[in-house]
């Protein structure tokens, strides 16, 4: 019959009245960060992990025992990666660690959406592009540490430089990882604003 086979606009889902899919959330813009600035919250990060490794040295050495500090190296820098991982990882799919928020910088996907754990995994493991190349070449050679600095520092330069010949001027760890940096500000909560406009919040 006639009215089994007509479905009235009521009855219809609303994307398929729209013709559309199902509404997805809102982009952030997508801004991209200067890579002077990318590199000075990457200097402010370094700063920041000093309280990180030092807590987790502790940490390690009240777990094993480790009285002197040349005992258990290879076991701490393997706990230290480890550490460094559930840091970055936790706070990246987040958006933001601490220096991020610093410097108005986001972490999102190369959608624009916020990333998850496994692709904050996945960053975490790449960025290491930026150490373990100069690092490897320094052993290879069997370089002095002040070699193996200067390797080091070089090849920091070299891959920032690189992020240039990418088209949205990313780093290449980011477009490995499908991940990028964006300019974000978190917007004023509604006491603060409230605040600077010299009234009380409702």
């Amino acid at each position: 019959m006639a009215f089994q086979d007509t479905v009235s606009a009521a009855d219809k889902p609303e994307d398929l009245q729209t013709g559309m899919g199902p509404a997805t959330p809102p982009k952030l813009p997508m801004d991209v960060p200067s890579i002077p600035r990318r590199i000075a919250c990457w200097m402010y990060e370094g700063l920041l992990m000093f309280g990180v490794v030092f807590l987790a040295g502790y940490l390690f050495g009240a777990l094993s025992q480790t009285r002197n500090g040349m005992d258990n190296r290879n076991a701490l820098q393997a706990f230290l990666f480890v550490v460094f991982g559930i840091y970055f990882v936790w706070f990246w799919a987040k958006g933001q660690t601490l220096a991020m928020k610093t410097w108005d910088i986001r972490v999102v996907g190369a959608d624009g959406q916020a990333i998850t754990q496994k692709r904050a995994l996945i960053r975490y493991m790449l960025s290491w592009l930026w150490f373990l190349p100069p690092l490897v070449f320094a052993w290879a050679l069997g370089a002095s540490g002040k070699e193996g600095a200067v390797l080091a520092v070089g090849w920091v330069a070299v891959w920032a430089v690189l992020a240039r010949f990418h088209p949205r001027k990313q780093f290449w760890h980011d477009a490995f990882a499908g991940t990028q940096l964006i300019t974000w500000k978190a917007p004023e909560s509604p006491k603060r604003l409230a605040r600077m406009a010299g009234k009380k919040p409702d």
